[in-house]
């Protein structure tokens, strides 16, 4: 099977953004009356993997109206890890964000799309800058489990003990192998998708090898406890419509088992003010991968109220 043909070429450029080289990637028009739509990726995946629904979404809306902006993050894709590095703050996904909103969309409020890590990190920019955002969308954007200042101790402990080992990731001999791989992550993942990211997801290297393009120490342990009161009082301050979408097929569980219950997350969700929930059927957590179609379909729904 050949790989899937994008319908809509991005256009890659490199930005200066809080002293690193990152890499964004843009499609749609240089100008529009609408406002940007920004999507950013989670963990461990890159700005190319909204390909899919770029075009999905352009179908969807008759073409593409508007500028659409993907990034990737610092440590992950094309984008520059901080040297040295021991391990990645939440806080400076943040200050990404902001400085990438100042450089290419400094006057306007924009659309904020976030999938896994990447919609919690929405969440938390809308409630902090929340005039810089007009409609909003997490994709399983969860949180993570309630933590308790007891663990602090051992948290620390582990971290601290996690950065006397290097942390590696996998290498694979061929882009076929990196594609296999992607599949076995995602068996809904079809083949042409999966040779169209490879080469996005991985880069061969002087020893022959394929290697993933993220920042191993991305493995590490988060020192810094998930302290949920602050995420509450955070996502309260939220003022733009969010548009929540999880897949049917989705379980919690395999990340969490029964310490963050899915009525857990609801009852966190409550808090923001205005909020659509979609859940797409014959689909996980890559929503965008799984179901790109239904997916624009619903945000182009909620994009274009008024």
């Amino acid at each position: 099977m050949t790989a899937y043909a994008a319908q809509h070429a991005a256009r890659s450029q490199t930005l200066a953004l809080r002293g690193l080289a990152s890499h964004a990637l843009q499609w749609g028009p240089e100008s529009s009356s609408l406002p940007p739509l920004v999507l950013l990726h989670g963990w461990m995946d890159v700005g190319m993997s909204f390909q899919f629904l770029v075009d999905a979404l352009a179908a969807a809306e008759g073409g593409l109206q508007r500028r659409v902006i993907a990034l990737d993050w610092r440590g992950f894709g094309r984008t520059e890890s901080p040297k040295p590095t021991d391990s990645y703050a939440f806080a400076d996904y943040l200050g990404d964000l902001d400085a990438l909103l100042d450089r290419l969309a400094p006057d306007q409020a924009v659309d904020l799309l976030g999938h896994s890590m990447g919609g919690n990190v929405v969440m938390s920019y809308a409630g902090v800058r929340p005039e810089r955002i007009r409609r909003l969308i997490n994709l399983e954007g969860f949180g993570l489990p309630l933590t308790r200042p007891e663990a602090a101790p051992k948290r620390l402990a582990q971290w601290l003990d996690e950065l006397k080992t290097p942390q590696q990731l996998r290498s694979y001999t061929s882009l076929a192998a990196v594609a296999d791989r992607m599949r076995q992550n995602n068996p809904r993942l079809s083949q042409d998708k999966a040779d169209f990211l490879a080469p996005h997801w991985a880069e061969r290297r002087d020893d022959g090898r394929w290697h993933i393009l993220g920042d191993p120490a991305h493995k590490r342990v988060n020192p810094v406890l998930y302290r949920v009161e602050e995420i509450l009082a955070i996502w309260k301050r939220i003022t733009a419509p969010l548009l929540w979408v999880e897949g049917a097929n989705t379980d919690m569980t395999q990340w969490w088992g029964d310490r963050y219950p899915r009525s857990e997350f609801l009852s966190r969700l409550a808090v923001v003010p205005q909020v659509e929930q979609v859940m797409l059927a014959d689909c996980g957590h890559m929503l965008h991968h799984d179901q790109p179609e239904a997916l624009a379909a619903a945000l182009a729904g909620f994009l274009a109220k008024a």
